[in-house]
């Protein structure tokens, strides 16, 4: 079983022409999780009018923000494997097809994608070159290159994963490095997304974050992940004492 998961906020313009593109590549028994930050907008109605059975929706009633709304999304999946999903992109056909295949070597996977305007014209043909992509845990503290919308990994990265801890400066950067601590990752070369681009966009292409902050952000983001890791392996200290 396949779960994508998306969050959404204001997302009326393009969120209907993202899940049509997703739902093409579904089988009946998959699904697409949608956790919506409380939009001003008609963008639940716009999803409900759609009218497939695969689409769940949860509602809210305070702003979460990005990263935990899209926590509540990925508490609520139940799939094997778990698709991220952005509110207004596109999602080329062979998608879900690839990355499945790839998912049985890795834990998780990263693909390339088109870089996009609002209408879809093209303003870049490689993601990954343009932020010269490849893994490597201090290479994507320092600058990350997970790009949340074109990851795909198995189930078994969400029992390290979660809860996100808060202080993290994004969902995906904290996705990645932990599954190339705990497996293997692999950054495919198939472009098998548009990524639009809009001033609307949550997440950009260059940062706008003074010097100070950015620092500030990844000593938050490498202290969080000592802390996990800790806390795991004293988790399995234990188990092991019960068993004993």
């Amino acid at each position: 079983m396949i779960s994508v998961c998306i969050a959404t906020y204001n997302a009326r313009k393009y969120i209907h022409s993202q899940i049509i593109s997703i739902l093409d590549q579904l089988s009946p028994e998959d699904e697409i999780i949608i956790s919506d930050d409380v939009s001003t907008d008609d963008t639940v109605d716009v999803i409900l009018k759609i009218n497939d059975p695969r689409i769940k929706v949860i509602k809210g009633n305070s702003r979460l923000g990005v990263i935990k709304n899209f926590e509540r999304s990925l508490y609520a999946a139940k799939g094997e494997l778990i698709f991220l999903s952005d509110q207004d992109d596109i999602w080329l056909p062979n998608k879900i097809s690839l990355c499945k295949v790839q998912l049985d070597r890795f834990l998780l996977v990263v693909t390339d994608c088109v870089v996009v305007d609002a209408n879809l014209n093209s303003l870049s043909p490689s993601f990954f070159a343009l932020k010269k992509s490849r893994k490597g845990i201090m290479r994507n503290i320092y600058r990350n290159s997970y790009i949340g919308c074109c990851i795909a990994f198995r189930r078994e990265l969400l029992d390290i994963a979660l809860p996100f801890p808060v202080g993290i400066p994004m969902h995906d950067v904290w996705l990645g490095i932990l599954a190339e601590i705990k497996g293997d990752v692999a950054f495919l070369p198939n472009k098998l997304l548009l990524y639009r681009r809009h001033g609307n966009n949550l997440s950009g292409l260059d940062s706008h974050f003074s010097l100070l902050k950015k620092i500030k952000m990844r000593i938050s983001l490498i202290l969080n992940f000592f802390i996990r890791l800790l806390w795991l392996g004293l988790i399995r200290a234990l188990k092991f004492i019960k068993s004993r």
